[in-house]
């Protein structure tokens, strides 16, 4: 599949500026690919109650769900200066649910699979031996 990072990035860039971030004002927006041809986004979302602030990558997931699922093939994450960041470990694991050890993840140091991201990963075979 064909992935147009510059795409991803764009759309990364639009939905940070939507982010709701009147606490740490650390704005991030995430964008992937869907193995149908969609592209799924989220932005991140705090809480006064911190521990039920959303990462941006919880909403691009909610998005991917409630647009028809399928499986992330390309992802991109960028903060409020529009720079490309990696995800955090809690995201990472969002992620590889959704993707696998396949997803190719755009990062400040260059693509990488989940793979590389997460390695030896906890995921559905683990559940299913």
């Amino acid at each position: 599949m064909n992935i147009d990072w510059d795409r991803l990035k764009a759309e990364a860039d639009r939905v940070q500026v939507l982010a709701y971030a009147p606490y740490s004002g650390y704005r991030v927006g995430a964008a992937a690919l869907v193995d149908d041809g969609r592209i799924v986004t989220g932005c991140n979302v705090e809480n006064a109650g911190y521990g039920v602030t959303l990462c941006a990558e919880c909403g691009l997931v909610s998005d991917l769900v409630a647009t028809g699922g399928g499986r992330l093939v390309a992802f991109t994450c960028v903060n409020g200066d529009r720079e490309l960041i990696t995800p955090c470990g809690r995201c990472r694991q969002l992620l590889y649910e959704h993707g696998g050890d396949e997803l190719v993840v755009q990062t400040p140091e260059g693509l990488r699979t989940m793979a590389e991201m997460l390695p030896q990963a906890f995921g559905p075979s683990n559940l299913n031996p």
